[in-house]
């Protein structure tokens, strides 16, 4: 008998379709062959799991809702500042965090089920048990991090799986930053130059060209007040003086150099290359030239090349930005054209973020 023949038949066997005598003969079948009592078990325990799905779709909406009332990294970064607050706001939700656990192990069941998945014949069960180990593994780190909220006297790290640079687009909240930086996370946060995070959304990513824009949906977030510079669609000029203002470090660091070549590896015209010294943290900052235009993107990943650095430039950005469904609309006029660099980036500050990016 084929797997294919076996499941049918087992199923056959669980929905109670089998005549009196077939059902005798398979009963007497499983008891003789292990493998096939086994298989049997797995497959109503998957069964069962499957059709407890559907009494669990109102906690599935209730999620959503959870998780937005409840962010674990905000509460490990305010733990220090409001630290009495958080445990008790941990004690009247730690239930709630649970669920949410529960509901995960299901919302994988039911995209196995929606997918597909076990309308094939050779369902893998033990692929199955692997998936749902992983979620309880992921579960049962939330609720390590969760734990740690009863004890305030602890300092914790940022928990932050990685950093970069944003900077503004538009003072209503708009940031441009690398893709690379985003990618894969499942929250996003920046950070300002007060050390104040809001929470955003990716609105448009372009991962062929190493760009992502992001959307500030904080309700604490205020506008930025006309943005100070402008950004340059036409190609720089070789040697020209260029810096980048980002956060390779905690706090904003100033880097300068030039502009060595119109394009990158391979004659890439994707890319600006520069001398400018970058560190990770830099990626997604911006590529800023003596008169205050942003002509590129930071690029931090590592090159192939000993000392190279690349950006991307500003036009790729600009075709990013009218891509957009909302018709977005920019500054025009350049406000730090007539200041020296130090008055440039003093304007900076305020429309250079911190982007923190979190990963399960």
């Amino acid at each position: 008998m084929s797997d294919n023949q076996l499941l049918e038949v087992i199923e056959k066997y669980l929905n109670g379709e089998m005549t009196t005598e077939e059902r005798a003969k398979f009963e007497i079948l499983r008891n003789e062959n292990v493998d096939i009592n086994n298989k049997v078990t797995e497959h109503k325990n998957f069964t069962v799991l499957i059709k407890q799905y559907g009494e669990r779709m109102e906690l599935e909406k209730r999620l959503n809702a959870i998780h937005d009332e409840i962010d674990v990294h905000t509460l490990e970064d305010e733990l220090m500042i409001h630290p009495s607050w958080i445990v008790q706001l941990w004690r009247n939700h730690h239930s709630k965090i649970s669920v949410a656990a529960s509901i995960a192990i299901f919302a994988v069941l039911c995209t196995l089920f929606f997918t597909g998945y076990l309308s094939n014949r050779e369902v893998n069960y033990l692929r199955l048990r692997g998936e749902v180990a992983k979620i309880n593994q992921k579960a049962d780190k939330l609720n390590d991090k969760l734990n740690k909220l009863n004890h305030p006297g602890k300092v914790y790290d940022n928990p932050g799986k990685y950093r970069g640079t944003g900077f503004a687009i538009t003072a209503g909240g708009l940031i441009a930053t690398n893709y690379h930086v985003i990618e894969g996370a499942d929250s996003v946060y920046v950070q300002n130059a007060a050390g104040k995070s809001f929470k955003a959304k990716v609105i448009h990513s372009e991962p062929a060209n190493d760009i992502a824009i992001l959307k500030i949906v904080d309700t604490s977030f205020r506008n930025l007040g006309p943005i100070p510079y402008t950004f340059k669609r036409s190609e720089s000029d070789l040697a020209e003086s260029v810096y980048t203002y980002g956060y390779s470090q905690s706090s904003p660091v100033y880097d300068d150099g030039k502009l060595t070549s119109a394009n990158g590896l391979n004659g890439d015209s994707l890319n600006y290359q520069i001398s400018i010294p970058v560190n990770p943290g830099n990626s997604g900052g911006p590529l800023i030239d003596s008169r205050g235009n942003i002509i590129g993107i930071i690029q931090a990943k590592q090159s192939q090349l000993e000392g190279v650095h690349f950006a991307v430039k500003a036009s790729y950005l600009l075709n990013a930005i009218d891509s957009l469904n909302d018709k977005v609309n920019l500054n025009t006029k350049n406000n730090l054209a007539n200041f020296n660099t130090v008055q440039q980036v003093k304007k900076l500050k305020n429309y250079i973020f911190m982007v923190k990016v979190y990963n399960q």
